[in-house]
């Protein structure tokens, strides 16, 4: 990011108030530049009984602008996100899926539902992610940041081409150590702050309580797969992953969620520390999202969680918008409903993702 490059652009700035937002806006300030501030308000409606902390981003937001001269204003994408991305998982979570809707939110709300209200008006979208963009051959990609643990590309592989040719990540090429060395010697509000955990809008709020409470609870079998034993009783095979096995609570263990009968509400655990039956080297994958329109090569690397580890595989193509993925060790814990998002032989560029089939 050079002053040249955002002489005469338009700027916007997604201000969370987290640090590594506040660190987008100094990156800006330290070139002279006072980008418009928006905070995107998402979080549950103020009546809500929910202990959500977006009353303390806001402050924080508010502090940061004004430390830099920027403007700030909220935008209320709250209907947008309850309408799209809790249908969203909702929908996933009642079929027994492995749903991501801070993935989705990427998409519909950050650089969408934003984009409708205000972000028209601006020529970029610069946001806290730990991602960097690079001109390839002309074309515009999404590539990893430096941090392996923190690296974002895997929240942001289902944003479309027109989202990511505004997209701006002015902290990509840091890692988090030194995000927090800026923050400290700038003296920012929020420079100690945690990283927030969990789905983007729940602060506090817990999952599981998220779930229930949009999509009750229901008794059904546990049961050992390889004996048919009846283990125990759960409240509902949404409340679970494939691959699974903390705070399960189940007698006898340690225990793995290994397979769900949706229809009949049963899950399927199977005994010990590392079941081979909670491993996968090869599964489906449909509905692939190509960010900038091209698709892969047959030698990729790919993730299916935000985790640093990679994997190295097969992009073989199936027919009818299937893929099959065929990767060179086996994997923990595929799930169907999970995004399995794609990058090229040496995790550098991210082509895109597609929802697990199994």
């Amino acid at each position: 990011m050079n002053m040249s490059d955002l002489e005469n652009k338009r700027i916007a700035v997604l201000l969370s108030g987290g640090v590594d937002s506040s660190v987008v806006v100094y990156e800006f300030a330290r070139m002279g530049l006072h980008p418009d501030c928006f905070y995107i308000k998402i979080g549950p409606e103020e009546e809500e009984e929910w202990d959500c902390s977006s009353e303390e981003d806001l402050e924080m937001a508010t502090a940061v602008a004004h430390k830099y001269g920027c403007r700030l204003e909220v935008i209320d994408c709250h209907r947008e996100y309850w309408d799209q991305v809790t249908k969203y998982t909702m929908d996933k979570v009642r079929a027994g899926l492995t749903p991501n809707p801070d993935v989705m939110c990427n998409r519909l709300i950050k650089f969408g539902a934003f984009h409708e209200k205000r972000g028209h008006d601006y020529d970029l979208i610069a946001t806290g992610h730990y991602a960097q963009t690079e001109i390839i051959d002309g074309k515009k990609w999404l590539t990893t940041s430096p941090d392996p643990v923190k690296d974002q590309t895997d929240f942001l592989a289902q944003i479309y081409g027109w989202q990511l040719q505004k997209a701006i990540f002015p902290i990509g090429h840091y890692v988090k150590d030194e995000v927090r060395q800026i923050a400290e010697r700038e003296h920012l509000v929020n420079a100690k702050r945690k990283d927030s955990q969990g789905i983007c809008f729940l602060g506090k709020i817990d999952y599981t309580e998220y779930v229930r409470r949009y999509v009750g609870e229901q008794q059904g079998d546990v049961i050992e797969l390889e004996t048919g034993k009846l283990i125990g009783r759960h409240n509902g095979h949404w409340f679970y992953t494939i691959g699974q096995r903390k705070g399960l609570g189940f007698g006898g263990g340690p225990w793995f969620i290994v397979k769900k009968d949706v229809e009949n509400n049963i899950l399927y655990v199977a005994h010990g520390y590392d079941p081979l039956t909670v491993y996968k080297q090869s599964f489906a994958i449909h509905d692939f999202h190509s960010i900038n329109g091209e698709m892969p090569e047959e030698d990729i690397t790919f993730k299916i969680r935000h985790t640093p580890e990679y994997h190295r595989a097969k992009f073989i193509p199936k027919g009818e918008g299937r893929y099959e993925i065929q990767s060179e060790e086996k994997i923990h814990g595929v799930a169907p409903g999970q995004f399995c998002v794609i990058y090229d032989n040496r995790y550098h560029r991210c082509y895109g993702s597609g929802e697990i089939t199994i």
